[in-house]
């Protein structure tokens, strides 16, 4: 089969005479004078693939040949041959695309996308070999007074040559030649994706040709039309039901079956793009194998980024750009479903609307009930595609405007085209929505208005038929039993009825013949002397027994007679007349005769008219697209977007939760964690280790319930502390603090990074777990690990202070040293939590806000919440990043200066240290004083780089509370300090560079 796709690289129409290779036997048969009539007859069959005396079909070469012995009187044998190569080359072109149709339609692999364009391409097929047809009928039926030539037929048939080659051609690119490899494994995304794209850039190319190539244009616009309705059903039912209804796996996105709704990993696990290397772009050499080089081998070393790099999604381009926000509204739809209202009172939110009236869970209709109208024209996307671009290639309406209006957060009709569907149009309306509808010309006007009847028809045969058996009135004529399950003259389960309603209307005489109740018994027995012998004591003959009727049932056994007239009265309702054949209709569609059927009738009728219609102007295909596919889908995008926001605010209060969050990660609450920081400081301060994790929630629970902000938890079981023991047994060699060994111990169990082994859990409710995750909550950890330091920091030099305070009396140069370094060390940290306050806590929760506000999706708040955790970890450095790891390095030795600060003066408070322990503390002063003006130097030059500003704006509001008044760093950049032991002199610092 794949050499049918590549038989036309050798089909050269000017050449086929010579590629005959003739034999001595061939040459030596005598010639055979025939009438050109006769040839033109065979060349019209031939181009309706069929064979005759002078042509035939040729299986192995895969071409229409000539036989070599015929010859016309007024033609040369090298004229003949080339005359007839230009109608076998076009004939042969449609016996080829016959061929491979016929594959596809038998291949047990082919995707509901290749069928689809299989059945547009037959349709081409058969519309171009009616041109023959037609061509042949008026030859036969007509009075021959000017002999038909050869000639003649050329232009005649020029479109239909010209349309051959070109199909052939379509087809040829479409299909992957991987397709008919048993050996292939191309998958039915990759087939559907090929087919789309390819006519989608063939149909750019073709739009764009001057002067002409208006076939091309109309045979590539009806093609991808029909190829992509597959594609457009399986979107509808993700889009406006939450379901993947997609058997072949075509679409652009799988599901995961080990993913459920109500998993933490829903939404980022259960539905994944489809992705595959950038390799297999090139989809026809898709079963070609790459040998691996050595540079090959070493590629599966490279980073994930790299790979993301390497991959595509495999998605039709022309919906590219929004295929993320097509599988957000799918899981928005599916949560939203899943986890009902916890509110019954929904003023003022957005609700939703169901589908078609029948009760079902789907969002977004797309044309909901008017106030002027009676009834309502449910649409799928698919049938409002083919409206939408039967309007605009038809009579270049922009229909869109006309059936969605997004007011009141619903889908609408315009009113105008409202009151035209309900037949209420009013002499003084209002006209300027709908100008040129007063004529019903409109073929896309048309066919809504027919689509809008028969649905009301299709309700209100439903309607009728249930209150019919919801009576239980049992009819004794069978005949009106039919009637009642026939209104309208069609049924769905019985199409022959439909085919053959004109012979069922003139003739209902007979209905009670045709119906199964009349031919569904068998005729009675001839039992009547062996009923006599058997029951001629029992007195049963004098009872009126004949004999066994089994057309009024068995006598002896009443529950099976009313059993089996049951059977036959459903039989009946389910199959009427099934001994009723059709009558023959030629060139009858499916729409023509069928009942109105969602997604088939009105893209059927409009493929049909798109077949035979000429287009009004040649459009882009991006243009094409935009009208009647993607406004629709970004539309149901943005209202999903819209109903699942107004959830996430108002029923699942996302804002508080994320508030209280704030005030326990960010430290914001006013005494919510006092009374825990408080007691876990003390007992570090005083030596005491608290490695229990159930006395530490005792000591948490008892702060919360104590604490007037206790409101902002729903339950204090809901705030878990526990103690991370990853790193506890290992030596922490990244400390920069130089430390002796026989304080080591003591620092690494209650220094200043002791508090990042604190772990807080919080459980934040359903769904909202899918936005505050496990990972959000590991990054607010290590915010909070990063405040408690500066809240213990400043927590031990005010409890530092207030010893220095009490020995204020021996004002000494010493004691005047030690106030001055602590009013340094109090003063950096002050300032520090005054930015964070300020900075995190309130500025960056402000930008939240205001940025979920304009957020349109649940993916864009979950990344709006992304953004506003890397801000805050950024703004207190603690994101894995050079930059801010090294001003993160400083903060911590300051912060951890204080707390050695704090030691030494609790030393010197306890009033038993002799001199030695003194002298050693007055050079632990100078030491901490040393590493602290160095520290300060650096973060300076760091903090007030031009470069780290201009990326990173909130580190001058860091500068300039660090180096308030100037007093580290002048305006002009140079760095002064005055030193505690030295007055009125200032000396410039000289900063390490130990970056």
């Amino acid at each position: 089969m794949e050499s049918l796709l590549r038989a036309d690289q050798t089909l050269i129409p000017g050449a086929m005479c010579s590629r005959r290779v003739w034999t001595h036997s061939e040459l030596a048969l005598p010639s055979v004078s025939v009438t050109e009539l006769d040839l033109v007859r065979g060349l019209l069959q031939a181009l309706q693939g069929l064979s005759s005396p002078f042509l035939f079909w040729d299986q192995t070469g895969l071409t229409f040949r000539a036989k070599s012995h015929i010859r016309v009187s007024h033609l040369s044998h090298s004229s003949l041959h080339v005359l007839l190569a230009g109608f076998l080359y076009p004939a042969t072109c449609l016996k080829l695309v016959e061929s491979i149709v016929a594959a596809i339609n038998t291949s047990l692999r082919s995707p509901p996308t290749l069928m689809a364009f299989s059945d547009s391409v037959s349709a081409w097929l058969e519309r171009l070999r009616d041109i023959a047809l037609k061509e042949e009928v008026m030859i036969n039926n007509s009075d021959i007074t000017v002999t038909p030539t050869l000639l003649g037929l050329t232009s005649s048939l020029s479109s239909l040559c010209s349309g051959a080659e070109y199909l052939l051609q379509v087809v040829h690119g479409a299909i992957p030649h991987t397709f008919f490899d048993s050996n292939s494994t191309i998958s039915a995304a990759e087939i559907a994706v090929h087919v789309l794209d390819y006519l989608y850039k063939k149909l750019d190319e073709v739009c764009l040709v001057q002067g002409g190539e208006v076939e091309g244009f109309h045979m590539l616009l009806q093609m991808f039309a029909g190829s992509l309705l597959p594609y457009i059903e399986g979107l509808d039912s993700w889009l406006f039901e939450g379901t993947l209804d997609d058997p072949c796996e075509e679409l652009f996105f799988t599901a995961n079956q080990s993913v459920s709704v109500d998993d933490a990993e829903f939404w980022e696990k259960s539905y994944q793009l489809m992705k595959v290397p950038n390799s297999k772009s090139n989809v026809t050499s898709l079963n070609e194998k790459k040998v691996m080089s050595g540079h090959d081998a070493n590629s599966s070393l490279a980073s994930d980024k790299d790979k993301e790099q390497n991959t595509r999604v495999l998605c039709p381009l022309f919906i590219k750009d929004i295929c993320k926000s097509i599988v957000s509204a799918g899981k928005s739809l599916q949560l939203m479903q899943h986890i009902p209202s916890t509110s019954s009172e929904n003023s003022g939110k957005t609700q939703f609307h169901g589908r078609n009236g029948y009760g079902k869970s789907s969002v977004g209709s797309l044309l909901t009930k008017m106030s002027s109208c009676s009834s309502t024209a449910d649409l799928s996307l698919s049938e409002v595609f083919c409206l939408t671009l039967a309007g605009l290639i038809g009579h270049g309406d922009h229909v869109s405007r006309y059936l969605w209006k997004d007011e009141a957060d619903e889908w609408e009709i315009s009113p105008t085209l409202a009151s035209y569907i309900s037949g209420e149009l009013v002499n003084d309306m209002d006209n300027k929505d709908l100008p040129v509808l007063t004529c019903s010309e409109r073929m896309w006007y048309k066919l809504l208005v027919g689509a809008v009847q028969e649905k009301r028809a299709m309700e209100a045969k439903s309607e009728l038929q249930s209150a019919c058996y919801a009576t239980g009135v049992k009819d004794g004529n069978s005949g009106l039993t039919a009637q009642k399950a026939l209104q309208g003259l069609f049924c769905n389960e019985n199409l022959v009825v439909s085919v053959s309603k004109m012979d069922l209307e003139r003739n209902r005489n007979a209905w009670n013949v045709l119906n199964l109740s009349q031919n569904y018994c068998l005729p009675s027995l001839n039992d009547e002397s062996l009923l006599s012998a058997v029951f001629e004591e029992s007195g049963m003959a004098d009872a009126g027994l004949s004999g066994t009727n089994y057309k009024f049932g068995f006598q002896f056994g009443r529950s099976e007679y009313i059993s089996s007239q049951d059977d036959t009265n459903l039989l009946e309702t389910l199959f009427p007349f099934p001994t009723l054949l059709p009558s023959f209709q030629p060139k009858l569609h499916l729409s023509e005769f069928l009942p109105f059927q969602k997604n088939s009738t009105l893209p059927s009728r409009v493929l049909s008219w798109l077949l035979k219609a000429e287009p009004m102007d040649t459009r882009l295909p991006v243009v094409i697209m935009q009208e009647c596919f993607t406004i629709y889908i970004r539309r149901q995008v943005d209202y999903i977007g819209k109903v699942i926001l107004s959830k996430l605010m108002n029923d699942w209060k996302l804002m508080h939760e994320l508030a209280v969050l704030r005030a326990i990660y960010l430290l914001g609450s006013g005494d919510l964690l006092q009374h825990f920081l408080t007691v876990i400081f003390d007992r570090l301060g005083k030596g005491e280790s608290s490695n229990d994790d159930f006395e530490l929630n005792i000591i948490l629970q008892e702060s919360i319930r104590n604490s007037a902000d206790a409101m902002l938890l729903s339950s204090p079981d809901s705030l878990v502390v526990s103690i991370s023991r990853e790193d506890r047994d290992k030596d922490d060699k990244g400390d920069i603090i130089p430390l002796s060994s026989t304080r080591k111990s003591r620092v690494n169990s209650f220094g200043i990074d002791c508090l990042e082994s604190l772990k807080f859990t919080y459980k934040v409710p359903w769904p909202l777990e899918l936005i505050a995750n496990s990972e959000a909550i590991k990054k607010y950890n290590q915010v909070m690990g990063f405040l408690l330091k500066v809240k213990r920091a400043k927590y031990v030099l005010d409890k530092a202070r207030r010893w220095m305070w009490k020995g204020k009396g021996s004002a000494t140069k010493i004691r005047k040293h030690h106030w001055l370094l602590e009013q340094k060390l109090l003063n950096f940290v002050d300032a520090f939590h005054q930015y964070v306050m300020d900075r995190v806590y309130h500025t960056a929760w402000r930008e939240l806000c205001e940025a979920m506000v304009k957020a349109g999706s649940l993916d864009e708040v979950i990344y709006v919440h992304e953004t506003y955790l890397l801000s805050i970890q950024r703004q207190c450095f603690v994101v894995q990043e050079k930059l801010w790891a090294i001003i993160a390095s400083r903060i911590n030795m300051i912060l951890g200066l204080a707390l050695e600060f704090y030691s030494i003066q609790q030393t010197l408070s306890s009033g038993g240290a002799v001199s030695a322990i003194k002298a050693r503390c007055e050079m632990e002063i100078d030491r901490i004083e040393k590493q602290f003006e160095d520290c300060i130097a650096f973060l300076l030059r760091v903090l007030s780089s031009k470069l780290n500003v201009g990326h990173f704006p909130h580190l001058a509001d860091l500068v300039t509370r660090i180096n308030y008044n100037y007093h580290y760093m002048s305006d002009t950049g140079s760095l002064m300090t005055t030193s505690g032991a030295e007055t009125n002199s200032s000396r410039p610092w000289t900063a390490k560079s130990d970056v």
